[in-house]
């Protein structure tokens, strides 16, 4: 069993991570240090501690005896890890100076979200987690639903850098965020990448339905909703294409394709093992 201290370690870390990338963010717009930039790319590197920490605790409290439990709580964990660690990832990569930002946020909701598997564990463990291609099937669902939610917190930004071009402050954080066009870019990039996984997801549910899930394809509300999140989204990048879409219309999109791709699998395990207890 994963010592409590193993907890505590990680969640220190992520407040510690998050807390100092949000105050030289801050400071960053007027200081322009050197110093304080390669402190944050050291930072950057440090975060990986506490991101192999949750995954020890993750990998725990998932494998427990046979097969696999992956309750409510372990659910939103792992996507909020996926997530987290995604978004570490990529910093090595994009160089956008001032996306940092998001980085306590995420470190503040992972480190939240670790301890959900304690409070809200597994009713019973899942049903053919040995197939290869249900674990196919969920690798690339956590990956969709981790993409997506970077997008949806990405919008949420984009919606407060416009709000802030309006309202100016003297000394904010926004200042030190790319351009909303550059931000809009890459809004999209993670969207189409998002999309893609979330296709390859349902088109595995739908055509491998017996091997994925021992069993054939059947109607539920998780099944709605997934196909309604996915059209939200597919609607979204044809408007894009076509039309031009952008802005407002490509936040409140973004949005409601992730606010639906929620209630597909966090909602319907809520009220599944929550509310009634199943």
């Amino acid at each position: 069993m994963t010592s409590i201290l193993t907890y505590l370690a990680a969640i220190l870390l992520y407040i510690l991570i998050g807390w100092y990338f949000w105050r030289n963010t801050w400071n960053l717009q007027q200081s322009g240090d050197d110093r304080e930039c390669a402190t944050l790319n050291w930072m950057h590197y440090m975060m990986l501690a506490p991101l192999t920490l949750h995954a020890i605790t993750l990998y725990q409290s998932m494998f427990v005896g046979a097969g696999l439990s992956f309750g409510l709580g372990s659910a939103i964990s792992a996507i909020v890890w996926l997530t987290a660690f995604i978004y570490w990832f990529s910093g090595f990569f994009s160089r956008l100076q001032g996306l940092q930002t998001l980085v306590a946020p995420i470190a503040a909701a992972a480190a939240i979200a670790m301890v959900l598997p304690l409070i809200l564990p597994s009713v019973r463990p899942l049903e053919n987690t040995e197939l290869p291609a249900f674990r196919a099937h969920m690798l690339i669902a956590m990956m969709a639903y981790s993409l997506l939610t970077i997008a949806a917190l990405h919008a949420m930004l984009m919606i407060v850098v416009e709000r802030h071009l309006h309202h100016p402050a003297a000394h904010s954080v926004l200042t030190n965020l790319p351009p909303l066009l550059v931000m809009e870019k890459l809004l999209f990039r993670i969207i189409w990448a998002g999309f893609i996984l979330l296709t390859l997801t349902l088109l595995s549910g739908v055509v491998f339905s017996k091997e994925v899930f021992g069993q054939p394809l059947t109607f539920s509300h998780k099944t709605l909703f997934a196909f309604i999140s996915w059209g939200v989204f597919a609607a979204l990048l044809t408007g894009r294409q076509l039309y031009g879409w952008r802005g407002r219309i490509a936040i409140r999109w973004t949005l409601t394709g992730f606010v639906t791709l929620l209630l597909a699998y966090i909602g319907s395990k809520f009220v599944l093992e929550i509310v009634l207890n199943r």
